[in-house]
């Protein structure tokens, strides 16, 4: 594809900036009447495929996971959003944008990340009311390699 088509793509898919590919399995955690509905439907775009919910018990390629301050504690469900992935694999926290109901503090954010083995790589502007932090977990050491 050339690198108009790319800025095409990520003018008209909102979620083209996220990383995704065809074929891939998405867990989205924590949905809600206010989740970016754009987003998520360019994330289908993308895959080909419907996002699994929170019933999936197989292993997913990523996890988008939308979170509001008032949800109970990030570092929990940033755990739980982490145990059907492999290592190095992408948790897409989605948090409401500063000044919104529900913000939550990039500060807590990275605490919480932290806490639960994760590691922020970038964040995103995710539609109108969302930004996105990409969050992954450490690849594993192979055993025996140095």
């Amino acid at each position: 594809m050339s690198a108009t088509a790319d800025h095409a793509e990520e003018r008209t898919n909102p979620a083209a900036r996220l990383g995704f590919q065809p074929g891939q399995v998405v867990q989205e955690l924590g949905y809600d009447d206010d989740a970016e509905q754009a987003l998520r439907e360019g994330i289908e775009a993308i895959t080909g495929q419907e996002l699994v919910g929170e019933d999936y018990d197989d292993m997913a390629d990523a996890v988008v996971l939308w979170f509001r301050e008032d949800d109970g504690d990030l570092t929990d469900a940033l755990v739980d959003a982490i145990t059907l992935i492999e290592d190095g694999a992408p948790v897409w926290l989605m948090t409401p944008k500063t000044g919104r109901p529900g913000y939550v503090e990039p500060s807590e954010i990275g605490e919480a990340a932290q806490t639960a083995g994760l590691a922020q790589t970038s964040t995103v502007n995710a539609g109108k009311d969302w930004t996105g932090s990409r969050l992954v977990t450490p690849k594993t050491a192979r055993t025996g390699k140095r």
